[in-house]
């Protein structure tokens, strides 16, 4: 295990109970999911469908059919 992570898991080990049972529900399903979306991305045409998806969003866009998101205070930023 490298330093970093050796420190993250002490710091997490420092946690409330509860929120190192949600750390450690976390921490594999992440982990599947980047598994999951690296796998998807390896198709070559997932390039080209996310190619078409920009470039609809982007035609929304410029037709003015979309909605700035309305983010919670300091919830993105």
């Amino acid at each position: 295990m490298n330093q970093l992570l050796q420190k993250a898991f002490e710091r997490a080990a420092k946690l409330p109970q509860a929120e190192q049972d949600r750390f450690a529900r976390f921490l594999p399903a992440e982990l599947e999911s980047k598994r999951e979306w690296t796998e998807l991305f390896a198709h070559p045409e997932s390039e080209d469908l996310l190619e078409r998806l920009a470039d609809e969003a982007l035609s929304e866009h410029r037709a003015g059919r979309t909605q700035p998101l309305a983010l919670e205070q300091g919830a993105g930023a």
